[in-house]
This record gives structure tokens, sequence and C-alpha cells, in this order.
């Protein structure tokens, strides 16, 4: 086997490893999981393609964490923004796990859902009360799409 051919087969296991990861992220707030594993996948998959992780703090007991998922899903231009800047895992807060290991590594948080902005490193860059991001019943596209701009 030639050093060429050697090197293809490691990029291509690399690059199959990391596309891999991508699906073994939450798409929802699971007590169950392992946040600090599931955040490390983030953080490799954030490096591996020039992006910032977004930690979404939150649990399927909270109704904004549902407001706010449906508020991204449902915003083109900030979905973009989202899909194009940052990774996205959800950590669960729940009184089933909250998660303390991970979450003491960070500002308290006050309430829920929480963004927590991290560098393809792992070091937090921001911390963001999605309070101030609401408007009304529902969020300010506005000001989450210039939250998202200025940290991503």
């Amino acid at each position: 086997m030639t050093a060429l051919y050697r090197t293809f087969l490691i990029l291509c296991f690399a690059f199959l490893s990391v596309a891999a990861t991508a699906q073994d992220l939450p798409s929802k707030f699971d007590p169950q999981r392992d946040a600090a594993k599931d955040i490390a996948t983030a953080t490799a998959l954030a490096k591996s393609q020039g992006k910032r992780v977004l930690v979404d703090v939150g649990g399927e007991w909270c109704r904004w964490c549902h407001i706010l998922d449906r508020f991204l899903a449902a915003q083109t231009e900030i979905k973009v923004v989202l899909d194009s800047r940052y990774v996205t895992v959800k950590v669960n807060w729940s009184p089933e796990n909250k998660n303390e290991a991970v979450l003491s590594r960070w500002p308290k948080i006050k309430g829920y859902p929480h963004l927590f902005v991290l560098d393809s490193d792992g070091k937090l860059l921001h911390s963001q009360d999605t309070g101030t991001l609401e408007a009304g019943d529902s969020y300010d596209a506005a000001k989450v799409l210039a939250f998202l701009k200025q940290f991503g």
C-alpha cells in the first residue's frame, strides 16, 4: 500500500467519522444523554467545519424551549446563519438530570432556555439569557439574528 493511498484512506475514515457525529447529537433535551460527550462531539465537529458551538440548555418540560425550537426552525434567515456558523447541541436540565458537572463550568443559569457559545476548542465565548431575545409570546428575529451574527 502506497503512502498516498494510506493517507487517502485515513482522510476518508476521518471524514466519515466526523459526518457520523452530527447525527449523534441530540435533537431534543434528553436526561439520559451524556452532556460532556455530546459537547465534545459538537466541539470536534465545529473544529472540523470552522464553526462555533451553540449549547442550548433546557428541558422537554420547558415551554419557552419549545417556542425557541419552533421559532428557529421557522425563520429562514436565522436557520441559514445558525446552520452555516454553528454546531448546535442540546443539554438537558431537569430534576432527573441537572448536568451539574458540565454546567458548573460556565456562568450560573437564571432561566431556560439558556444559550452558551463556545469556540471550536470548547472555550466559552458568551453566555446568553434568552429572555432578552423574547418579543411577546415568541422571540424577536432581529435580536436573535444579531446575537447569532455577533458570536458566530
